[in-house]
């Protein structure tokens, strides 16, 4: 019996240890930010108790999603290091990966620039009982593609009036459609770029464009007001998130997540583990030596 209790232990601390692993980068840079900010960072104790209850609560809803056969979409938007990623990786740390999927997808290939622009996402939306989270999506767009020329005036233009129709098509159809914005300063995405240039765990996190968009800031920025602007709209409205603190924006998104359907706890049978067959005449064949993994730990 103890020896069943501290396997059980061991295995909490271990799915625990999960979390700790993604924030023991993000602390040491938490502490740097802290040091120079009149606002104190939220605390760890609470940051952690609330981020298992939020998620215990995403993992009911997934359950009520595939139970009522919900469609649901999720945009996650903002500038690069703003903390789309790594709000994305606590939506989904504990959900089924079969009921949530993200998707990331690259810049567009020669067959795809020659579709409807709406094609390739199109083809990723869910199906009943399923949630996607896009990371970034058909905004690219009114962002990037608008600030580093890689869609001219026309394209644009036909962009802001096409996505409203769009997106109240998709709507109609019965998808749960959330879109988020991630909102950080110009000194914050500085920080985190210095960072990232400095890490060897996170240089691969820094791509050309990234370096490109810190010249063009203030382009971005007029970007991003002119869509906030003008893709607001009653049936998909726009929610920003303030990401300076990483750890607030995304108990803040998902708690704010949560209330976007009113879902309920879904009865479940019991499960009981079967009994293991047995077989007399079964003998268990030794696994070579030379077949292991060395044990250096």
């Amino acid at each position: 019996m103890n020896e069943e209790i501290h396997r059980i232990k061991t295995e909490l601390l271990d799915s625990f240890d999960e979390e700790l692993e993604q924030q023991l980068d993000e602390d040491r840079l938490d502490q740097l930010v802290a040091d120079g900010m009149s606002e104190p960072m939220i605390d760890r104790k609470i940051y952690f108790r609330e981020l298992f209850r939020l998620q215990h609560e995403l993992v009911r809803l997934q359950d009520w999603v595939q139970y009522k056969k919900l469609k649901m979409v999720v945009l996650f938007e903002g500038r690069d290091s703003a903390g789309k990623g790594g709000a994305i990786k606590r939506v989904t740390q504990r959900l089924n990966p079969r009921v949530c999927r993200v998707v990331a997808l690259p810049a567009p290939t020669e067959r795809e620039r020659s579709q409807w622009y709406f094609q390739r996402y199109v083809q990723h939306l869910p199906t009943a009982g399923e949630m996607v989270l896009f990371d970034r999506s058909w905004y690219n767009r009114a962002g990037v593609e608008r600030v580093m020329g890689f869609c001219g005036p026309d394209e644009l233009e036909e962009f802001f009036r096409s996505v409203p129709e769009f997106e109240r098509m998709l709507v109609r159809s019965g998808i749960i459609l959330v879109k988020y914005w991630f909102s950080i300063t110009d000194e914050e995405q500085e920080f985190r770029f210095r960072m990232r240039i400095n890490d060897p765990l996170k240089q691969w996190k820094l791509s050309p464009m990234d370096l490109e968009s810190r010249v063009h800031w203030e382009d971005y920025t007029r970007a991003k007001e002119e869509m906030l602007e003008r893709t607001h709209i009653r049936e998909a409205p726009w929610w920003v998130v303030q990401a300076v603190d990483k750890k607030k924006a995304r108990l803040n998104m998902i708690a704010h997540l949560l209330s976007q359907v009113p879902y309920e706890h879904v009865p479940k049978e019991t499960v009981e583990l079967p009994a293991r067959v047995r077989n007399d005449d079964y003998i268990r064949q030794p696994v070579p030596l030379e077949m292991y993994v060395p044990e250096q730990y």
